[in-house]
């Protein structure tokens, strides 16, 4: 696992830094592992729009 991928929580404010929402950010609302083992989160934008996303492809900002 990629050690940005153990940072993220609820609540953190993130960046998608690959993959289809590459570029957007947002507030980490809800992470889970799946069966498979891959773990996503759900990402909040500021406007109110929810999208899931795989936690590796995530950054989380300072």
């Amino acid at each position: 696992m990629d050690e940005n991928t153990l940072e993220v929580a609820n609540g953190q404010r993130c960046t998608v830094i690959a993959g289809t929402h590459k570029g957007k950010s947002g507030i980490a609302a809800d992470k889970n592992i799946s069966k498979t083992g891959a773990v996503t989160i759900t990402v909040q934008q500021d406007d109110g729009v929810r999208f899931k996303t795989l936690a590796k492809n995530v950054r989380v900002e300072p």
